[in-house]
C-alpha cells in the first residue's frame, strides 16, 4: 500500500541505550464536529464514503506508505462501528505496520483523547497526530527530520506543524476547503511560529497584533495565504502538557494558542511547509466536495479511485477523468460526462445525465434523471425523471419519480422523498427529529458524542431507523406523499453558514455582495486599515524598495497560478461564466491587480488547458484552441475593454510561444488572426503591438515577423473597404 519512500523508525538518541523506536501515530476516529450532522448521528465521519472508500482508509495508508509503524486509533463515539470495521478489514493483518484501537466513552475532546492515551502509557518517543479525516500523500522523511534536529538543540521545540500555501477567497473571507480565513506570524530563519489566528474580525480585514512580536522578532512574516493541514509532529510532552492543563480541550484554539501566550515554560512550535505534496483535512461539507474532486483529479496520487481497491473492487480509470467499476449497467442512452465516478452493481437507465459527480454501489438510477455535483452513496433508488444538483445522498435513500434536489441538500441515511417533491436548497433531511439543544462548535470544537442522540450512536442503522419511525415520525410526513423524513430548521443566521460549508457552489449573488462589500470598504476606509499582502515584516529594514519589488513578483506569479486554478474549476466543474468572472474579480481586488493583469492570466489559464487536450496534430491543437475561446469567450472579452488589456494578450501570447508552450509557436499568426475574427484583439491593439516592437532586439521580433503579411493585410483593409465604397 506505499505511497512513496518510507521514512523509517527512529533509533533512542541516548548513546548507552541504543533502542530502536517504532515511529508512532496518534489517529483521532472522532471529528469531534457537529458540521457533519445529521449524518453522524448514525454513522462515525470517518467511515463516511470519500469517492467510494470510507474516510479513515486514506489516512490509514497514508500513515503506512509514510513510514509509521504503529498507530493508536482513539474512538469515542461510534466506537464500536469502528471497532469493528478495523476488525473486517485488512488493517489489522498488515506487516510492519500495527493498527491498535484504544476506546474511551467519556472524552468530548480531542483534550480529553491525549489524556486519555498519556494515562495508557504507550507513546515512547516523537509522534505523528493526526485525525482520520485527513488526505496526503507527502513524505514525512524531511518533517521529521527537522524536528527532530530542532528537538537537539532545544528541548523545548515540541511540534511541528505540517502547512501549505493556499490563498482564502478574498471576497468571502474562506478557504476552497470552506475553512476560515487563517493569519499567521512566522519567523522566516527559525520557521518558528508566533501568532495563529483563525477569526479575526473580518467585517473589517482588520488584524492586532501585538508589538512584543516584533520586538522580540528580528524579522517577521506574516500570512494570511496560509492552509492548516492538521498534521502535526510532537514530542511525548504534548501529551503531558494537555494532562497538566484540564483547560486545553481544542488543539489550535486552546493548545496552540494556549503555548504561543506562555511566556514561562517556553514551549516552542514550529511550521513545515510542503509545497507539490497534497494534504487536506475534512473539515465540512464544502471540503468534503473540495477533497473528493481533489481525488478525482488525481492531485493526491497514489491515493486515487483506481488505486484504492479496498473491498476488492475493481475500478478502471478511462478517458477524461472518469472511472468506472467493471460490474455496472448502463443503458446505451445514458451519459456519463467527465470526472465522473460509479461503484459496483450500479444501473442506468435509459436518457439519464451523470455529470462531475460520485455513484456508490449498488445503486439502481431510472430514466431521464439528470445528477449533477453530487455524491450518491451506496444502494440508493432514484426513479425516473428526478434532477438531482450538488447534493450529498446517503445510502439506503429512495428518491420517487419526478423529485428535485437542489443544491446543497442532505439526505441521511434511509430516507425516502416522496414524487415530484422539491427538496429546497441547503436542506438537511433525516429520520431523526432535529435535537432541541445543538452542540455548539464555538463551544465543543469536538462534540459529536454529547447529544441527547448520542446514547443510540452504536445501534445498527436498522435498530436506529426503526426506533425513530416507532417515537418520532408523524405520517404527515415533511416529503410529500409516501415520504419519510423530518427538515431540520436553521437557526437564525444558520443560512449563510449553510451556503458557506456546503457541496454545493457558492451562490452569485453572495459572491458580488461581497465584492461590493470589500469595494466599498476599500473606498471608504484609511489607507492602513488592511492588511499588507504576507510576506515578511522587518522593522529596521534598508530594502524596502527591492523587497516590494520581490513581494510584486510573487504576487504576480501566485496571481496567475489563482486565476489558472479558478478557471480550471470553472473547466471541471461546469461553471457559468458569469460565476467564473465573479472569482476572477475578487482575486483581482485581492492582489490589487489591473484589468491587463486579469486579461494574461485568464488568457495563458485557457491557452494552457487547450494544450493539455490531448492532440496528435498542429491542427487537432488548433481545433482545442477555437473550441476553448468559443466557450468561455465572454469571460475573457470581460476584461478586453481596451487597447492595453489586448495587447497585454498579445505580449503574454508571445511569452508562451517562447518559454513555457513552445508548441504554439508555429501557429502563432494563426491563432492571433483568429483572435482578431472573433472580436478578442482589434486592429489597433495589434498595430500598437507592432509599433512597440520597433526599438525591440531582434529576439524580441520573432513574431512580429512571423504575422507581417497578417499585420500587412490589416494596414491595407481600410484602404481597400474606402476604393470599394467609391
Amino acid at each position: 500500500m506505499g505511497a512513496q519512500k518510507k521514512s523509517g523508525a527512529r533509533v533512542s538518541e541516548d548513546p548507552d541505550e541504543l533502542v530502536r523506536i517504532p515511529l508512532q501515530a496518534i489517529l483521532l476516529a472522532d471529528s469531534f464536529t457537529t458540521k457533519f450532522r445529521p449524518i453522524t448521528l448514525e454513522r462515525p465521519k470517518v467511515l463516511l464514503p470519500l469517492v467510494n472508500v470510507p474516510m479513515i482508509n486514506y489516512t490509514l495508508t497514508w500513515l503506512e506508505s509514510a513510514g509509521v509503524e504503529e498507530v493508536f486509533v482513539f474512538c469515542c463515539s461510534h466506537s464500536k462501528q469502528v471497532i469493528n470495521y478495523l476488525e473486517k478489514s485488512e488493517w489489522l493483518s498488515q506487516p510492519n505496520f500495527t493498527v491498535t484501537t484504544i476506546e474511551s466513552q467519556n472524552s468530548v475532546s480531542a483534550g480529553d483523547a491525549l489524556r486519555v492515551i498519556y494515562e495508557r502509557n504507550v507513546i515512547q518517543g516523537d509522534f505523528v497526530l493526526i485525525s482520520g479525516d485527513t488526505v496526503s500523500n507527502m513524505s514525512l522523511t524531511q518533517a521529521l527530520l527537522e524536528h527532530k534536529e530542532r528537538r537537539k538543540k532545544d528541548n523545548n521545540a515540541v511540534m511541528t506543524m505540517v502547512i501549505k500555501r493556499s490563498k482564502p477567497n478574498p471576497a468571502i473571507h474562506q478557504s476552497r476547503l470552506g475553512t476560515d480565513e487563517l493569519f499567521m506570524a512566522i519567523d522566516p530563519n527559525t520557521k518558528q511560529l508566533v501568532y495563529y489566528e483563525d477569526r479575526a474580525d473580518q467585517s473589517r480585514g482588520t488584524l492586532q497584533l501585538d508589538k512584543s512580536l516584533l520586538v522580540d522578532n528580528p524579522s517577521l512574516s506574516l500570512h494570511h495565504d496560509k492552509q492548516d493541514c492538521y498534521i502535526d509532529i510532537c514530542s511525548p510532552e504534548v501529551l503531558s502538557l494537555f494532562t497538566d492543563n484540564f483547560d486545553y480541550q481544542h488543539l489550535r484554539r486552546h493548545f496552540v494558542k494556549g503555548l504561543l501566550l506562555d511566556d514561562i515554560m517556553g514551549y516552542k512550535i514550529f511550521v513545515h511547509e510542503i509545497h507539490s505534496d497534497y494534504a487536506a483535512r475534512i473539515d465540512n461539507f464544502r471540503s468534503y466536495d473540495t477533497v473528493s474532486k481533489d481525488i478525482i483529479h488525481r492531485w493526491t496520487y497514489p491515493l486515487v479511485p483506481d488505486v484504492m481497491n479496498f473491498g476488492h473492487t475493481v475500478t478502471k480509470l478511462e478517458r477524461q477523468g472518469m472511472y468506472r467499476a467493471l460490474e455496472i449497467s448502463q443503458s446505451q442512452s445514458a451519459v456519463i460526462g467527465p470526472f465522473t465516478v460509479i461503484g459496483s452493481g450500479t444501473k442506468i437507465g435509459n436518457n439519464s445525465k451523470i455529470l462531475n459527480s460520485v455513484i456508490g454501489e449498488g445503486c439502481k438510477i431510472g430514466s431521464n434523471v439528470i445528477i449533477e455535483g453530487c455524491y450518491i452513496w451506496d444502494n440508493i433508488i432514484i426513479e425516473d425523471g428526478c434532477k438531482l444538483q450538488h447534493a450529498i445522498v446517503c445510502d439506503g435513500v429512495i428518491i420517487k419519480s419526478g423529485a428535485v434536489l437542489e443544491p446543497g441538500v442532505i439526505l441521511s441515511f434511509k430516507v425516502v422523498v416522496g414524487p415530484e417533491f422539491v427538496v429546497p436548497a441547503y436542506s438537511k433531511v433525516s429520520l431523526f427529529q432535529q435535537p432541541i439543544e445543538e452542540d455548539s462548535d464555538e463551544e465543543l470544537e469536538y462534540a459529536d458524542s454529547t447529544s441527547v442522540i448520542g446514547s443510540q450512536v452504536d445501534k445498527s442503522d436498522v435498530e436506529i431507523a426503526s426506533k425513530v419511525l416507532e417515537t418520532n415520525f408523524s405520517p404527515a410526513s415533511q416529503l410529500g406523499v409516501g415520504g419519510a423524513g423530518h427538515v431540520w430548521s436553521t437557526c437564525e443566521g444558520g443560512l449563510e453558514e449553510e451556503w458557506r460549508h456546503s457541496v454545493a457552489p457558492i451562490p452569485k449573488d453572495k459572491i458580488q455582495e461581497a465584492i461590493k462589500t470589500m469595494e466599498d470598504d476599500m473606498e471608504f476606509a484609511p489607507d492602513d486599515i488592511f492588511l499588507p499582502p504576507s510576506g515578511e515584516l522587518k522593522p529596521n529594514s534598508n530594502d524596502s524598495d527591492d523587497d516590494d519589488h520581490e513581494d510584486s513578483r510573487d504576487d504576480s506569479y501566485y496571481f496567475e497560478k489563482e486565476v489558472e486554478a479558478t478557471f480550471l474549476r470553472a473547466v471541471h466543474e461546469n461553471i457559468q461564466e458569469s460565476h467564473l468572472i465573479l472569482e476572477i474579480n475578487s482575486l483581482k481586488l485581492s492582489y490589487n491587480k489591473e484589468t491587463s493583469d486579469c486579461a494574461g492570466a485568464l488568457f495563458y489559464a485557457m491557452m494552457k488547458y487547450a494544450l493539455d487536450i490531448p492532440h496528435s496534430s498542429s491542427d487537432g491543437l488548433l481545433q482545442n484552441v477555437q473550441g476553448v475561446f468559443t466557450k468561455w469567450k465572454k469571460a475573457l472579452t470581460s476584461y478586453l475593454n481596451g487597447n492595453d488589456e489586448q495587447i497585454e494578450v498579445i505580449l503574454k501570447f508571445e511569452e508562451m510561444c517562447l518559454e513555457s508552450a513552445k508548441e504554439f509557436a508555429p501557429l502563432f499568426t494563426t491563432i492571433l488572426h483568429h483572435l482578431y475574427n472573433d472580436d478578442f484583439v482589434e486592429e489597433n491593439a495589434i498595430l500598437s503591438w507592432e509599433d512597440e516592437k520597433k526599438e525591440a532586439d531582434e529576439a524580441d521580433k520573432v513574431f512580429v515577423k512571423q504575422a507581417q503579411k497578417f499585420i500587412q493585410w490589416l494596414k491595407e483593409a481600410p484602404e481597400e473597404d474606402e476604393d470599394d465604397e467609391e
